[in-house]
């Protein structure tokens, strides 16, 4: 077992990879997947739903093996990637074709409705990211906390119960309120939230071997005793 004050002096082999495979989710799952909707058993969702959860996953093996503070630093990482990429999306999507490629022409409709976002969409994603994540992290740590460690599956089931409805709640309302009835919205924050919460339950027993892997091959597991939650620190 490792306190925070421990945390502080120490360096990890995996804990950046962590961090990479964290960002590239989140990446992927907001830029590629937002641009197809399927239909699985009646029910409509964006792909993206099906890829997103797994940040979450990574959220909580941050969080469980290095702790809340090494875990605020990898969702304020993933913060700026999607900030770079929201305005790098922006900036090539509205940027003149050369009317002389034809082929330019031709992929500019399909950059437009894949990449395309309005500044809705895109605030309330930021936003939800950001509250759900931080409220997934702080939910885990004070789990582990108060049980001392034991039964990891209700911290990272109860975690991911928590800052998935609230990513569902802040994103949808601020996303389509007035574009969709009150009657959508509440149907698809509660079937993506629903949908969200029972990926993380059937991939526990991943995030087990994941996050007993590491804390042998770092030699660590933190507890929060004394951390500072303040989101806003980054300080280990």
């Amino acid at each position: 077992m490792a306190s925070v004050t421990d945390q502080q002096t120490r360096s990890y082999r995996f804990y950046e990879a962590c961090v990479v495979g964290f960002v590239t989710v989140l990446l992927c799952s907001n830029l590629i997947g937002p641009g197809k909707v399927s239909v699985l058993f009646g029910f409509s969702f964006g792909v993206g739903n099906v890829f997103f959860p797994i940040s979450y996953i990574f959220g909580d093996v941050l969080t469980e093996v290095y702790g809340y503070a090494a875990a605020r630093r990898a969702i304020w990482l993933g913060f700026a990637a999607m900030l770079f990429a929201s305005a790098m999306s922006l900036v090539v999507v509205h940027m003149p074709a050369d009317p002389a490629e034809a082929h330019n022409q031709a992929m500019q409709p399909a950059l437009e409705v894949i990449f395309g976002n309005t500044w809705r969409v895109i605030v309330a994603s930021m936003l939800a990211f950001w509250a759900g994540d931080f409220a997934n992290s702080y939910v885990l740590s004070r789990m582990k906390v108060l049980t001392r460690g034991r039964h990891l599956w209700t911290r990272t089931i109860g975690s991911t119960v928590v800052g998935q409805a609230i990513d569902s709640v802040v994103l949808y309302p601020f996303a389509f309120l007035g574009v969709w009835s009150y009657a959508t919205i509440g149907k698809v924050v509660l079937v993506n939230w629903v949908f969200k919460v029972a990926i993380e339950v059937v991939m526990t027993p991943v995030t087990y071997r994941v996050v007993g892997a590491l804390k042998r091959a770092e030699q660590v597991d933190v507890f929060d005793d004394g951390v500072d939650y303040n989101p806003f620190h980054l300080r280990r």
